[in-house]
């Protein structure tokens, strides 16, 4: 597809009640915050979340947590958003915390097609319970299984009609790996170019992996 342009209301067509959406950013930096408010304003509930973490309050995902809208959270840490952790022990909504490089792990095999990783970390912790363990060479390993959803939500500084991205600095973060492991992928940008207009040693992700844009600053299509 050469113009992947599409308008909030069409994306809002995909979300459904009971889904699972990554959402890219950490702490709320590159974060998609006007598709978040989509899935707010559709007033989605049920949704399964893996992101980074849940941000805060008011930023990032965290609006999400506090309208109830999330029944399930797959993070690395949840400390900034005082909500979650309240309705977690709660037992409002289900908490599943991963080690950060795990969950990159687990999400890169997600889009990878494996059916997991093999990793030392959380061996001998809380994190093996429930969990095959496997010795290779004499080590301990948990096997951690793969993450895919239905949908991800990314962010990115700029895309041309094609799909292809760059991200700005830091707010890379989780996005590339997320575009991997999701049956429907949908960016919000900055700034929207012409095709060719992106010098291909600058992508980051490229466009075959995009479904959907919608632009928030400088469309100049």
């Amino acid at each position: 597809m050469s113009n992947k342009h599409v308008s909030v209301e069409q994306v809002s067509q995909s979300f459904k009640d009971g889904m699972t959406v990554m959402v890219g950013g950490f702490l709320g930096v590159g974060a998609p915050e006007l598709l978040v408010k989509a899935i707010l304003d559709k007033e989605i509930k049920e949704i399964t979340l893996i992101t980074s973490d849940t941000g805060f309050v008011d930023k990032g995902v965290g609006p999400l947590i506090v309208k109830h809208q999330v029944k399930k959270v797959i993070a690395s840490h949840v400390g900034t958003n005082a909500e979650t952790g309240r309705q977690m022990i709660a037992g409002e909504m289900l908490v599943e915390l991963v080690p950060q490089g795990t969950l990159a792990e687990r999400i890169r095999c997600g889009g990878s097609g494996l059916g997991g990783v093999l990793t030392p970390t959380g061996v001998g912790t809380i994190v093996e319970q429930n969990k095959q363990i496997l010795c290779v060479d004499g080590v301990e390993y948990l096997l951690e299984k793969a993450l895919r959803a239905d949908i991800a939500l990314l962010k990115a500084k700029k895309a041309d009609r094609a799909g292809n991205l760059i991200y700005e600095k830091s707010a890379r973060n989780f996005n590339p790996v997320m575009a991997l492991a999701a049956d429907l992928v949908i960016v919000e940008v900055d700034e929207l170019v012409e095709n060719g207009e992106i010098d291909p040693d600058e992508v980051m992700t490229p466009g075959v992996l995009v479904d959907q844009i919608i632009c928030i600053g400088g469309c100049k299509v």
